[in-house]
């Protein structure tokens, strides 16, 4: 387990009224209602799925759930929030009523799409793959619904981003971003902000595996580390395989994530994952 000695990294959360402290790494489980994400399992096709699943994985353990409904995978195409929400409203009726006290984050880089979810069904997080280059109204948004924001990092956009993932120096570039970021953030008095380096998005595979092998250079920003590599391509591309048969090299990175210093794993299989989190805090307390 990385201590760290040096930052003093942020180890909580302000969910409304609701102080959570991360004491040890907490799961996320993901819901795609969308027709074209890159793993067939995690998409939902209508409201009743949609409800089981986000009940299945709650029971499996999961501290967050988060929804979206855009495809990040690249060539995706951008999506208006109108288009966005077309998708989502049929959904948000019934996920507010059937789970009014879970913590639900929506995966968006539309404003209008997260103002919608936190204002009128409740939802406690924003997580925007774009820090708000897609949409320059993200920010002003963030401000002023002030609940926990993902800031991630990515070269590009998901048209192009694997086609401009060129670095001189990959976690220099990256703490320069994020860093910029942050502190803009917090000058407008955001303060819970997550993390994310954005596994994947305008990122070759040796830049992914580098960046895993040091999560521990990112406490230099000093706030919580999301990771997201479930079922990505530098597993199944690496092993040849496909994103169904990805479940053990997820959990296998997952772990290493964990070891290195990540705070919150952003997965398709909760009830796996769970697992080895208890493992890896027995592991860490022996």
């Amino acid at each position: 387990m990385v201590k760290d000695t040096i930052f003093n990294k942020k180890k909580s959360l302000r969910f409304r009224d609701c102080i959570f402290y991360l004491e040890s790494p907490i799961v996320m489980g993901i819901i795609n209602i969308t027709p074209d994400s890159f793993y067939n399992g995690s998409r939902v096709n209508n409201i009743d799925q949609c409800i089981k699943t986000i009940a299945q994985m709650i029971d499996d353990g999961a501290t967050i759930i988060d929804i979206g409904a855009a495809s990040s995978r690249p060539n995706a195409d951008i999506l208006s929030a109108s288009e966005e929400l077309k998708r989502l409203l049929p959904y948000l009726d019934a996920i507010y009523k059937t789970f009014p006290n879970t913590w639900f984050s929506i995966d968006t880089y539309n404003a209008k799409t997260a103002i919608t979810c936190v204002e009128k069904y409740g939802f406690y997080m924003i997580n925007d793959i774009s820090a708000w280059s897609i949409d320059k109204e993200m920010f002003a948004t963030v401000i002023k619904l002030n609940v926990p924001y993902v800031l991630m990092h990515m070269k590009g956009n998901p048209q192009n981003m694997q086609q401009v993932a060129y670095y001189d120096d990959i976690l220099a570039e990256m703490i320069q971003f994020l860093g910029t970021k942050k502190h803009e953030l917090n000058a407008n008095g955001v303060n819970d902000i997550i993390i994310d380096p954005g596994f994947g998005f305008g990122k070759k595979i040796e830049h992914n595996f580098k960046i895993l092998k040091n999560i521990h250079v990112f406490n230099a920003l000093e706030c919580p580390v999301m990771i997201g590599i479930s079922r990505k391509s530098m597993i199944y591309r690496t092993l040849n395989i496909t994103p169904e048969q990805s479940l053990e090299g997820s959990i296998l990175l997952q772990s290493l994530a964990i070891l290195n210093g990540a705070d919150i794993i952003r997965t398709h299989d909760v009830r796996e994952t769970v697992q080895s989190l208890k493992l890896i805090d027995l592991y860490n307390k022996a």
